[in-house]
């Protein structure tokens, strides 16, 4: 992988089921949009790796990691917590503190759903700028943004609220973007949804370069 590529890289470790679908979505846009690469484990779908490899494998190869650690509630059938992102954020933490240079120079984003709440179940971390969203996507969207402009230090990002406003226009042309391509949404895997992002951000700023240069003439 080139140096350039590794730059460009963020992890996102989350939950990957339906309640915290809406939010996952919102990251995987804003990272985009600002001009990233959003990588996850459901990228690799090679049953013949183990999971937790396949999660180093992606780690090594970003730069930037974002964590989101609100899940922690009991499983209603087992009546234990989740501790899968707990474990990855530990292993991006490690890989700063243990890794070569590159490494050391990694930055992540730490999650919670309520401001101090961590501090019940995780203290370890604290003293560290842990963010709350407060389960809101708009809330995550602004934050997710100021903090890849200042970790990136790239003016090319656009604001929080521009971010924001174009993820509920894509929002709503998602689904005649599934029907065009003979999809339901339920069924798009995250390369899908990826490719949703491109195509429909790639499309977008075609339009609005072509709008402005339609005034200037």
């Amino acid at each position: 992988m080139t140096a350039d590529k590794y730059k460009l890289n963020v992890f996102i470790n989350c939950p990957f089921d339906d309640e915290y679908e809406p939010l996952f979505q919102a990251i995987v846009f804003t990272v985009h949009n600002a001009g990233y690469i959003a990588r996850c484990a459901l990228e690799v779908a090679d049953a013949s790796r183990n999971r937790l490899d396949k999660i180093m494998t992606i780690i090594n190869e970003c730069k930037y990691g974002i964590h989101d650690i609100s899940r922690t509630e009991l499983d209603k059938m087992n009546k234990l917590p989740r501790f899968n992102m707990s474990l990855e954020l530990g292993v991006f933490l490690g890989c700063i503190r243990y890794g070569g240079q590159s490494h050391r120079e990694k930055r992540c984003l730490i999650f919670d759903n309520e401001e101090f709440r961590y501090q019940k179940f995780i203290s370890d971390i604290a003293g560290q700028d842990i963010k709350s969203h407060n389960n809101s996507q708009e809330t995550l969207i602004k934050k997710l943004r100021s903090w890849l402009r200042t970790e990136t230090n790239d003016s090319n990002i656009p604001g929080g609220r521009f971010i924001y406003e174009r993820f509920v226009e894509f929002k709503q042309d998602l689904p005649h973007m599934c029907e065009e391509m003979r999809m339901q949404i339920e069924e798009l895997t995250y390369p899908d949804y990826v490719d949703f992002i491109s195509s429909w951000l790639e499309n977008y700023d075609k339009l609005i370069k072509n709008l402005a240069e339609s005034e200037i003439n």
